[in-house]
């Protein structure tokens, strides 16, 4: 299978294949591949005659082999893309021994059609004859889901190509809030670059006034002035999410808590057997924020945080109603952070 990254580089030097199968979890990279073969391969006189696009809930099987059977009018290509592919029935067989007319097809694929085929959500068994022919006669793409300890990184990354800045903390903070969803991602962020000339530095500020996430109103600003034991902004920040439920849902702070306690118990066991410079990557942050990690390690002791990770299983059983018919959620957040820094 070839990276997101060769793909790329091989349609920009106009090494094209005659199939394009993008499968997995995570939509954003299926969707740049898709979407650069749309819009580079043919040019806008050529696209009206040889580029077309089908909807896996509207088309089967031998529709789609029939059009990449086509051949191109006055050009060299044609572009078939099939988008939401994984609604097709059985463009995969259950049984090996059914007749599989996409597998036919693959085998001597149409050289003159780029078939792009949008296989969201799910992906081919590899070990079957047609992921195997795939990955031999065109290309066969896995888009994995990102983990959540990557994201921060990814963003960063993802700034920096763009030709803008972002600190460590800021990287966080959105991927903190945007989660892993990668299009997502690249949408809100995009409200920010329209506003900002190249080179300059998405700030908290700025990402506050333009993607809404406020920088001293947040779980990853909780993290640290809980770490740091600061009571009263502790508490500030509790009554403010109490306020502003909507905005900010129980489930969600206690996921994103579970996560940093969880982090914070294993700090403690690693930091007298591991070197620090591989605490880090042990844990899964950025090294920047280590120092956070150990100034909490010194305000809560071992016994405290596997208290205090008790207390968030309780808080998680009441929220759901059981032997709590009537306390808020606001309140039982504001219950969890008292026993937690007293």
């Amino acid at each position: 299978m070839q990276t997101f990254e060769q793909i790329i580089k091989d349609l920009k030097n106009g090494i094209y294949k005659p199939v394009y199968f993008l499968m997995g979890e995570e939509p954003f990279y299926i969707d740049v591949i898709a979407n650069y073969i749309a819009e580079h391969v043919l040019d806008e006189g050529q696209k009206e005659f040889n580029q077309s696009v089908l909807y896996g809930g509207d088309v089967d099987l031998l529709t789609v082999i029939s059009e990449a059977k086509r051949f191109p009018m006055m050009g060299d290509y044609q572009v078939v893309i099939v988008k939401e592919a994984q609604n097709i029935k059985n463009l995969e067989p259950k049984k090996q021994e059914d007749a599989n007319p996409l597998l036919a097809y693959v085998e001597k694929p149409q050289k003159s059609t780029l078939l792009v085929i949008c296989y969201k959500y799910k992906k081919l068994d590899k070990r079957k004859a047609l992921a195997k022919t795939i990955d031999k006669t065109g290309v066969l793409f896995e888009s994995e889901k990102l983990k959540d300890y990557k994201v921060a990184e990814w963003i960063a990354d993802y700034v920096k190509r763009k030709g803008y800045v972002i600190d460590a903390r800021n990287a966080n903070l959105l991927a903190e809030y945007l989660g892993n969803d990668l299009g997502k991602i690249v949408n809100e962020t995009g409200k920010v670059f329209i506003s900002l000339p190249k080179g300059a530095a998405l700030t908290s500020d700025i990402i506050e006034r333009n993607i809404g996430i406020s920088k001293d109103y947040n779980v990853f600003e909780l993290q640290k002035v809980f770490g740091e034991r600061d009571v009263l902004k502790t508490t500030r920040i509790v009554h403010y999410f109490a306020q502003n439920q909507k905005e900010h849902p129980l489930p969600l702070i206690m996921a994103t808590l579970y996560g940093y306690f969880t982090k914070l118990m294993k700090y403690h066991f690693l930091k007298a057997s591991v070197p620090s410079a591989q605490i880090a990557g042990e844990l899964g942050v950025n090294p920047y924020f280590l120092k956070d990690y150990e100034t909490a390690a010194r305000n809560y002791n071992e016994r405290k945080v596997r208290q205090i990770i008790g207390w968030l299983r309780e808080m998680d059983v009441k929220s759901k109603g059981v032997d709590n018919p009537s306390t808020e959620h606001g309140e039982l957040l504001k219950e969890f952070f008292f026993k937690a820094m007293h």
